[in-house]
């Protein structure tokens, strides 16, 4: 049963990155067990009681879907044992993961945090030991969902991106707001994450989705080569959206559908999303094709949103329902 009294329960899942990183011959590599971690902070122990798993200890390049699944699977063993979840993450693919658990965990009412660190948490200059105590001050609140919470922000999984890659303000929630932010030990709470009296969790992906960034004049070979081995292709594509009107494009992505596949449109600008039907290059797309948009969804949470849907199902109908279907505000233009 969870933990009724003011003192809240928290588990810690280890799974590598930065912050658990020690200097080898070969650079940086994770070495430390969340144990180890722990001891560097003794001063948790007056937030919360924690209890340790070390899942993984792995650079965070090296994390596939099949460690998400291994992550959901682990909260979900223990959901009735604890208040809240804290999970360390490099830093590097922290976004996609914090997505991923969006889509395998939904509607979950306690907090399932992701925290890493720039720095590991041995060196003297290291963002480590605050990014570690936030995250168990906003496990231990009325938090719902999952979150990344790093350099004093809480930023919604599906929202999250890594924007930095040396500076310790390396993540932006992208397209909405903060959650929060702690100020001082304090979390100070803008928005709650909608959520049930019990998560969904979902222990299925499908990793036959590939990514395609766009560059001047690129010819539809790439797609081919991408779409004749996976089940889906996302398209980064520039500014509100198109395909270029030469190099075939247009009709790789026809015969992709005609076959089954799924195609979405994304952009590679960071902000504001797609709005595909305002020039002639992205208008035949959607009206004729059929093509999915992603609107104002981060790359990342498109990646794991598609493998969560392929891994249900492969009718277009679904898909396509499932897809403009809001999960943890990970899109709201047009839906709202």
């Amino acid at each position: 049963m969870p933990n009724t009294s003011a003192r809240k329960h928290v588990l810690l899942i280890g799974t590598g990155g930065t912050i658990a990183s020690e200097v080898t011959e070969g650079g940086l590599a994770p070495e430390l067990t969340t144990e180890q971690l722990l001891a560097h902070i003794p001063a948790i122990s007056s937030i919360c009681a924690v209890d340790c798993v070390q899942l993984l200890n792995l650079d965070s390049t090296n994390i596939t879907p099949g460690h998400w699944l291994q992550m959901a699977h682990c909260i979900q063993e223990r959901y009735g044992q604890y208040d809240g979840f804290v999970l360390t993450h490099g830093t590097d693919t922290m976004a996609y993961t914090a997505a991923a658990l969006s889509y395998l965990i939904q509607g979950s009412p306690k907090p399932v945090v992701l925290t890493g660190a720039q720095k590991p948490i041995g060196f003297d200059s290291t963002d480590s030991k605050t990014n570690l105590m936030d995250a168990f001050r906003c496990a231990s609140e009325d938090l719902p969902g999952v979150s990344i919470v790093f350099n004093s922000k809480v930023i919604p999984g599906t929202r999250a991106k890594k924007t930095r890659s040396k500076s310790f303000q390396a993540f932006s929630s992208i397209n909405y707001p903060y959650l929060g932010i702690l100020r001082d030990g304090v979390l100070l709470r803008y928005i709650r994450q909608d959520c049930g009296k019990a998560p969904v969790f979902y222990d299925r992906l499908n990793t036959r989705v590939a990514l395609l960034k766009l560059v001047p004049g690129m010819g539809r070979e790439a797609a081919d080569f991408l779409l004749e081995r996976n089940d889906g292709l996302i398209i980064e594509s520039f500014g509100v959206g198109g395909l270029p009107e030469f190099g075939g494009f247009y009709h790789c992505v026809d015969e992709a559908m005609s076959a089954g596949k799924t195609v979405v449109l994304t952009t590679q600008v960071e902000n504001e999303g797609s709005d595909v039907g305002v020039y002639h290059v992205g208008h035949a797309l959607k009206n004729k094709l059929g093509v999915l948009e992603a609107y104002d969804m981060t790359t990342e949470a498109v990646v794991a949103k598609l493998m969560w849907i392929l891994g249900r199902t492969r009718d277009r109908k679904e898909v396509e329902r499932l897809f403009y279907t809001p999960v943890a505000k990970d899109i709201l233009w047009p839906v709202e």
